[in-house]
């Protein structure tokens, strides 16, 4: 069957369970997966310069190149979550292959001995900021039941409103006409009432608010599959300029995206006495598409032949975001088994993020040729995200939950490189604040790096491993009367591999 594209422009809360602190979090952890250099030394490069990944952190990076140079980076990501739901443990995993960066730097030397401008760069560049690839299955016994999901979205909508189907209505057309004129949350209302889930109080009574479930108390088996796919990325216009030879600045213009689909399902069976519905599967599919700007400007000053500080700042990076929806419900029980697919695109009105600004100093001690010691810290408060639209959808309990909730997280980045010939071996640690003040929600993140190059003079090439941990809790619909949760042990590996060419 073809499918329909609705345009919702009635929105309720229940809407917003597809904005929340996970989605802001989402689009404002940029991480530079960068070049195999890199993240051999897990991204300590605010200082240093010199590598294509650098001006990504300080813009004056580029003006640190002694030759105009290129790279591409490709790299392997394995994410393994080891899950617990209510005392039931499974673990997954999950693999995929991206690729990176690409960029090229274009260096001009200035062979007016007497001007202070030594040197001019300018550098083009894309880069992948973010991983979406993730997946995960949970199974498990709990006393919850998902009727609390349909139930509180049922509550205060009048029963005309979401009467089931009859005649020539079909659930197609009522589910279109709800999401036209009332919104998501009396979609959800209709769903959970044409497949028996809930029922009115007052089956007589079209003015009629309140609904119970056809879900008797007791326990209920349980599974859920989440899966995750796409990226986000930007790409950079960067200058830089060396001025009397031992300063660098640089600025950064960006243009980003993001790419992110999303597949949940939700099971449950139950054999409670009383219960009319025995089995739920629930199937949500989420896709969005954004596209935002940013400015970086940076420093870099050379205090001595052993000491380099760097400092940058990034702007905030203002999106612009359009999501799409796709719901599936089956049940079955004592009327048999009812499936309820509406084949509809809820295509919501466009909404604005603005994510937090970054600010980061860097230092780096350098051994002459033989290696090298950087340590980069930044700062960035979560607090300051915000999302807002056009007049369409009221943004605002969903901005003072992120005040409430969220709070200024700082990451620290140690690497270090060793020379000997040809030959480069790497290394670093890094480690991220939660920017939660409920770890239990977010963990801190820390990782570790190692890292192996080789110079054959006109071309390099590198690889890298990297390896991170990080705890979470999450809850399978946000925002919702349901407010069961997995906790997962996340653990991603990635696997970099950077050809470069000096031009």
């Amino acid at each position: 069957m073809k499918k329909i594209f609705l345009f919702i422009g009635v929105l309720s809360m229940s809407f917003l369970n597809a904005q929340d602190l996970t989605d802001a979090l989402r689009y404002s952890q940029q991480s530079i997966l960068g070049t195999a250099r890199f993240r051999g030394m897990s991204g300590a490069f605010g200082a240093l310069g010199g590598d294509a990944s650098a001006l990504q952190i300080n813009p004056a990076g580029s003006a640190v190149f002694l030759n105009s140079s290129g790279s591409v980076t490709l790299s392997s990501a394995n994410v393994e979550n080891d899950v617990n739901y209510s005392n039931s443990f499974l673990t997954s995993s999950s693999n995929n292959f991206n690729f990176n960066q690409l960029s090229a730097v274009f260096v001009y030397n200035n062979r007016n001995e007497s001007s202070v401008f030594n040197k001019l760069s300018l550098g083009v560049a894309y880069d992948q900021t973010a991983d979406n690839a993730d997946e995960f299955s949970a199974f498990g016994r709990n006393n919850n039941s998902i009727d609390s999901f349909f139930r509180t979205e049922a509550q205060g909508i009048p029963f005309s409103v979401i009467q089931p189907a009859t005649g020539n209505e079909t659930v197609q057309s009522v589910y279109l006409d709800l999401g036209e004129n009332e919104g998501f949350s009396a979609q959800q209302a209709f769903l959970g009432l044409q497949g028996g889930i809930i029922s009115p109080n007052d089956p007589t009574d079209d003015d009629n608010t309140s609904y119970s479930s056809n879900i008797s108390p007791g326990f209920f088996d349980q599974d859920y599959f989440y899966q995750s796919t796409g990226l986000n990325g930007k790409f950079t216009v960067n200058g830089g300029t060396q001025i009397n030879n031992n300063f660098y600045v640089g600025v950064n213009l960006n243009s980003h995206f993001i790419n992110f689909d999303r597949v949940t399902e939700f099971g449950e069976f139950n054999n409670n006495a009383g219960s009319t519905i025995n089995e739920v599967v629930f199937t949500n599919r989420l896709s969005t598409v954004g596209a935002g700007f940013s400015a970086q400007i940076g420093g870099i000053i050379k205090v001595s032949d052993m000491l380099r500080l760097g400092a940058s700042f990034e702007s905030p990076t203002w999106y612009h975001i359009e999501e799409e929806s796709l719901q599936r419900l089956e049940t079955n029980g004592e009327n048999g088994r009812i499936v309820l697919d509406p084949n509809v695109i809820n295509i919501f009105p466009e909404y604005r993020l603005r994510t937090p600004a970054k600010a980061t100093g860097s230092i780096a001690i350098l051994f002459g040729k033989r290696g090298l010691i950087s340590l980069d810290y930044s700062y960035k408060d979560y607090t300051t995200t915000e999302f807002d639209s056009d007049g369409r959808a009221n943004f605002s309990e969903l901005n003072r939950a992120i005040e409430t909730n969220l709070q200024a997280a700082s990451t620290l980045r140690l690497g270090g490189e060793l020379r000997n010939g040809n030959w480069s071996f790497r290394g670093g640690y890094s480690y991220e604040e939660s920017p939660y003040k409920n770890e239990q929600i977010l963990g801190e993140r820390t990782g570790v790096s190692f890292g192996l190059g080789y110079n054959f003079g006109k071309i390099k090439f590198d690889v890298a491993y990297d390896y991170s941990v990080q705890e979470r809790s999450q809850q399978f619909y946000t925002n919702s009367g349901f407010t069961n949760a997995v906790s997962i042990d996340s653990y991603r590996d990635n696997l970099t591999f950077t050809f470069g060419l000096n031009l």
